[in-house]
């Protein structure tokens, strides 16, 4: 059975299974890339080391964002250009993506070193903080191209089918970096720095990887490295108007960053932005696999919508929603029976440290079992190509919302409002994603009617 014939009759729950295993496991790594240099910095440097990663974080959430922008809008639209079987288009599209990944990579690296320490400065890095937040960061912003080009192809190896390649990419690089950040850290002793090391030499490596897919002939799609610098405007404006939710999302959530950790600093001095630290690192660890579903879900969905495969489409998104909310439940039950042993895991030293970041992790996930469908919900519309949706839904939670909490809540709670800022988002987020996602199943329901009525047909097995 073809690409085609799978996601266009394949039974669906089999397949996003499929699909998605692959995707998670990769997510999973991706994750690794943050929580293990926290673990280990934790362990190795201190509070002020954790510190100082986090509040580089936004800093690379940024740097995320922009490689979301292309990559995963260039995904949708291969995902739905190969449904409609337009290869040719699907083709120019990767190749004016590459060509805008090494560009805005170039630019965001200069413009990152140029201004270090006032960005650091601006998020919330005190005097203590700021020569291990330079340390990691500046290393962090050279291995941008590397990071782009392994990220942004990577998704679109997804796209064409071939989730394992996908994941291969994604262990490659975790493994490289889990092995080299004791080594860096703790033998050399370079504190934050060998982290960031580690972590740029396995995004080389990861790169390295997906290019040679392309390069040897092993993908559908062909890559021709002479035509990325001949970028079609056109094509580029479809990939950003596509991809504009994801990179909506992740700007959202360093300007969210950049919030709490000024708050935090305010509220609670270093010693809260450290503990925050842990929990975005445990937050990530379970919400990594939710994304790797969405991932599984995306290339279904665009294919059946593009074909319009109605029926496909709204199975698609009930298993994909089904999966999280069991992922996010799982999460949550974690970290009310287990906090401690999640906490300490980045270090035992501090137990003021361990003891806040307890706090405030129970406090944040409070209710993290509801944001599986808020998370599947607003990925929906961008796989269907409807990026103002899918940005409206993505931002609800982390700007719209939680940026106004997380400065409002405050004044009145101290430190504990800055921590309840987060559930109650979480709560009003989902309400509207539901709203948005029962009037599209009802235009996909009037849809799915006009053209049975029209051209009536048997309908594709599932």
């Amino acid at each position: 059975m073809n690409r085609a014939e799978r996601l266009g009759q394949e039974k669906i729950l089999p397949l996003l299974v499929r699909f998605s295993i692959p995707a998670i496991v990769g997510m999973l790594v991706q994750a690794l890339y943050n929580v293990v240099d926290r673990i280990f910095v934790g362990n190795g440097v201190g509070p002020l080391g954790l510190a100082g990663l986090t509040v580089a974080f936004p800093v690379m959430l940024v740097q995320m964002a922009f490689s979301m922008l292309i990559g995963l809008g260039a995904t949708a639209l291969i995902s739905i250009r190969l449904g409609e079987n337009r290869q040719a288009e699907a083709e120019q599209i990767m190749s004016n993506a590459v060509g805008m990944l090494i560009l805005i990579s170039f630019v965001f690296t200069v413009s990152g070193i140029a201004f270090l320490d006032p960005l650091m400065r601006l998020m919330g890095a005190s005097d203590a903080v700021l020569p291990y937040a330079r340390d990691y960061l500046s290393i962090i912003l050279y291995g941008t191209i590397f990071q782009s080009i392994g990220f942004g192809l990577n998704h679109m190896i997804r796209a064409q089918g071939n989730p394992k390649i996908a994941m291969a990419t994604m262990l490659i690089g975790a493994i490289t970096n889990i092995i080299l950040d004791p080594i860096f850290i703790f033998i050399f002793g370079w504190g934050v720095a060998g982290a960031a090391f580690a972590t740029v030499l396995s995004q080389v490596v990861s790169a390295a990887w997906v290019l040679s897919f392309f390069l040897r002939g092993k993908s559908q799609l062909r890559l021709d490295l002479r035509q990325i610098h001949r970028i079609k405007w056109p094509v580029v404006l479809q990939i950003v108007s596509i991809g504009f939710a994801p990179f909506a999302m992740q700007l959202a959530g360093s300007l969210q960053n950049l919030v709490l950790n000024q708050n935090l600093a305010h509220y609670g001095g270093d010693l809260a932005i450290s503990a925050m630290g842990i929990v975005f690192s445990v937050n990530t660890l379970f919400m990594m696999p939710m994304f790797g579903i969405n991932q599984g879900a995306q290339p279904i969905i665009g294919f059946n919508y593009g074909a319009k495969n109605f029926d496909r489409v709204k199975q698609t998104l009930l298993y994909a929603a089904l999966g999280a909310t069991i992922l996010s439940t799982l999460g949550f039950l974690a970290t009310r029976f287990i906090p401690n042993q999640l906490t300490a895991l980045f270090g035992r030293h501090d137990l003021e440290l361990m003891d806040l970041a307890v706090q405030a992790m129970t406090t944040v996930m409070m209710f993290f079992p509801i944001i599986g469908l808020q998370i599947v919900g607003a990925n929906f519309f961008q796989a269907l190509g409807k990026p103002k949706k899918s940005a409206l839904l993505s931002l609800s939670r982390q700007v719209l919302l939680l940026i106004p909490l997380t400065i409002a809540l405050p004044r009145f709670l101290g430190l504990r409002g800055v921590f309840l800022a987060y559930p109650a988002s979480d709560l009003v987020a989902t309400m509207i994603t539901l709203w948005f996602l029962r009037r599209e199943f009802a235009g996909l329901d009037s849809q799915e009617l006009e053209a049975v009525t029209l051209t009536p047909a048997p309908q594709s097995e599932r």
